[in-house]
């Protein structure tokens, strides 16, 4: 019998890559539940495949506009839109942030295509935190079930944290900490090359006209449709895993308290919890009513919406390992902040 540590590492490696790709994971997981559940197989993979239903159409449109604008040769000109205004592109992008109506998974595609058009990290880290904080139909949900208080200081700290937010990264870029700050691929494509498109710099608008251009935006709509619907899958999966076995009630009820201690422990435990911004509303009214400080539910609520598992899988997805450690730091401490903040005025 041969022993698994006679085996050749790189053999090894060939045969056990595949286990950690994204489809891998998603195929491991679900031979698990299979074994492990077989009665919930339907259910989880009914909220999986729902929740990947509901962000469909920002992939679909993120990917086509990619894909159009490196046909059509725009990309480098909307790049180009961006230098030397990243001040007040930082503050746009914060104020806007906070209308889009996108979670910390949905945000994913749009953030792929301004990086990979060399829009600076900056103003793109100020709408990636802010975004998920808030949007209409969430700051009307916040506000039926916590009060206007509580969804108007959850909007000001949506804006406020992505101005922070991006104001300390476009900082840090300058000093170089953050070169290049998309994962390498292996193909052209979303995320591949960041530099200017490749093709004439003039835009062509009716890019069909052309062979070329038409063959990039197929190959580039390929690709980056299979490398988003991957990782988001992955994303939703684990998300409607959390959903079955840790119920956030659950999470959220250690959390009582007074002093900083339960806000610190807000921020920390909420950071991986699932609590989109339609369900913590209600959630959180209930376990004020119990105990828990204005101060701890805020923290909870900001750091829930902005670095949640399925976030965290997608983003470590798109970008390098410092960019994550930044936006996940940036998104906790903000939670802590804003917890405190709310606490002492509240």
């Amino acid at each position: 019998m041969v022993e698994i540590t006679d085996l050749n590492p790189r053999i090894a490696r060939k045969f056990l890559a595949p286990l950690w790709s994204p489809w891998g994971m998603i195929v491991l997981i679900l031979a698990l539940i299979a074994l492990l559940d077989p009665a919930r197989m339907g259910e989880l993979t009914g909220t999986a495949i729902r929740a990947l239903g509901s962000t469909a159409p920002y992939i679909v449109f993120a990917v086509i506009s990619i894909s159009y604008l490196s046909a059509s040769g725009a990309e480098a000109l909307i790049a180009n839109a961006f230098k030397g205004r990243e001040r007040r592109m930082i503050v746009l992008a914060a104020l806007v942030g906070g209308l889009a109506p996108f979670c910390s998974c949905e945000v994913i595609p749009f953030i792929a295509g301004l990086l990979a058009m060399g829009v600076p990290l900056g103003p793109v880290m100020a709408f990636w935190l802010a975004s998920p904080l808030v949007d209409p139909a969430s700051l009307l949900i916040t506000a039926g079930a916590l009060g206007w208080g509580f969804a108007i200081a959850k909007a000001i700290t949506a804006v406020t944290l992505g101005l922070a937010g991006g104001f300390i990264v476009s900082f840090l870029v300058k000093t170089g900490a953050f070169k290049n700050p998309l994962r390498p691929r292996k193909s052209a494509g979303c995320g591949s090359t960041c530099g200017p498109s490749t093709l004439d710099q003039k835009p062509v608008w009716k890019f069909w006209t052309e062979a070329p251009r038409r063959a990039t935006f197929l190959e580039l709509g390929k690709e980056n449709m299979l490398f988003l619907l991957k990782w988001m899958s992955l994303a939703y999966l684990i998300e409607a895993l959390m959903i079955a076995y840790v119920p956030a009630d659950l999470i959220a009820s250690v959390l009582g308290g007074t002093g900083p201690k339960p806000i610190i422990l807000s921020a920390l435990i909420g950071a991986p919890a699932y609590l989109n911004g339609y369900i913590a509303p209600p959630l959180l009214a209930g376990l004020m009513e119990q105990g828990m400080t204005s101060g701890a539910a805020m923290a909870f609520m900001v750091a829930g919406a902005v670095s949640s598992i399925p976030a965290m899988t997608a983003v470590w997805s798109l970008v390098k390992p410092r960019v994550f450690f930044t936006y996940m730091s940036l998104g906790i401490f903000g939670a802590m902040a804003a917890g405190f903040a709310f606490g002492a005025i509240a």
